[in-house]
């Protein structure tokens, strides 16, 4: 009996939540777009390249800044515009097993973005047998 009485007021109590943030997010405003977009366009001399773009209609100015795993600032700079892209290239010497986080400050907006680099290196081996006659 205090097994169906628990049941009952677990399934009402999930019941209720999943009817009260059902309501809340039919009432949200939808979420805009970013406001910044970062990518890895590839490789260059065996050191890789990102893609920056700043998507704002307005002037603004933007402060971007790499750090190290250990919060040491690697490159900081400030660029000015309405739609920018900037391309990056990170020097493979000292980078190539360390992770980096990009902080893209919009000065206008008070905002804040920020992105983490990985680099994942895999090796595959694969041995294939095909039948010839």
């Amino acid at each position: 009996m205090k097994a169906s009485k628990l049941t009952i007021a677990l399934f009402t109590l999930i019941t209720l939540t999943v009817g009260v943030s059902t309501v809340s997010l039919a009432n949200e405003e939808p979420k805009k777009n970013p406001a910044t977009e970062l990518k890895f366009i590839g490789n260059l001399n065996n050191s890789p390249v990102f893609e920056l773009s700043l998507i704002n209609p307005a002037e603004d100015e933007i402060v971007v800044t790499f750090r190290d795993e250990a919060g040491n600032v690697v490159y900081v700079n400030t660029f000015k515009g309405s739609s920018i892209n900037k391309k990056f290239m990170l020097k493979s010497d000292g980078f190539e097993n360390t992770a980096l986080n990009v902080t893209v400050r919009s000065l206008k907006n008070n905002s804040t973005e920020v992105y983490a680099i990985n680099t994942n290196r895999t090796y595959v081996e694969e041995t294939v047998v095909n039948k010839l006659k």
